[in-house]
């Protein structure tokens, strides 16, 4: 991936602009609309503010959240849906929570949830972060649906996702943290696959917007993210 998706925004952990991919068709997606990240709050608000961020979408729950970002509007949506304690022990029984094998079972039962971050995405003044904690699991799943919507080819998708197992591994050195990509790897591989093909099994199949608005997000708001992403030079289809 471009160096130039990666924005020079000190303090900022696992932060990746979905501007600059390639769309099925021809094309790339747009720069500065959507940059997917870890918590910001130690980040240089002032160089991301310069940058034309003016929205936050955080997807954390109530109580992960930290202090207001000044000169931003914040959203909160808890895309995890926290108070629903049986779904979330019976994925951690299985061992797919914090893998992408979480993304399947969590589309099937969450779609209300999914729905509502992608309606705030679509009324969010543009440029927009969006993030969890560690900006992986809950935005590594955002970004895959919002990318694919756009029309950017499976495989590159996945090479996307693989780029938060090594932004993150500094970020856990920092912190006195083990790594967890070599764990996710390892439990992955007992299970016969590996972090990418588990990207791409969520997404075999998968029609996005038919998906989205299903879930309750409205054909115009549908419309509006998958066009946001493409630039001028992209065709139509696609996503």
């Amino acid at each position: 991936m471009s160096d130039s998706r990666t924005p020079d925004w000190p303090g900022f952990v696992n932060t990746r602009d979905l501007g600059g991919m390639p769309l099925t068709g021809g094309g790339t997606t747009a720069h500065g609309v959507f940059t997917r990240s870890a918590d910001p709050a130690g980040g240089d608000w002032d160089a991301a503010r310069a940058a034309g961020v003016r929205t936050v979408v955080d997807l954390r729950s109530s109580a992960e959240r930290g202090l207001a970002i000044p000169g931003v509007a914040v959203v909160h949506v808890d895309l995890d849906d926290t108070d629903d304690v049986g779904f979330w022990t019976e994925l951690r029984t299985s061992g797919a929570f914090g893998t992408p094998l979480y993304y399947r079972p969590f589309l099937a039962a969450k779609a209300a949830k999914v729905a509502e971050v992608f309606s705030a995405l679509a009324a969010a003044e543009q440029g927009v972060v969006f993030h969890c904690a560690l900006g992986r699991d809950r935005t590594g799943l955002v970004a895959l649906l919002l990318l694919s919507l756009a029309g950017v080819p499976a495989e590159v998708i996945a090479d996307d996702y693989e780029l938060s197992t090594a932004a993150l591994s500094p970020f856990f050195a920092s912190q006195g943290r083990d790594d967890h990509g070599p764990f996710i790897a390892n439990l992955l591989a007992e299970r016969g696959t590996t972090v990418r093909q588990a990207v791409l099994d969520v997404l075999r199949d998968l029609d996005v917007a038919r998906y989205l608005t299903d879930a309750g997000v409205a054909v115009s708001d549908v419309e509006k993210l998958r066009t946001s992403l493409r630039t001028t030079g992209a065709s139509p289809d696609g996503g």
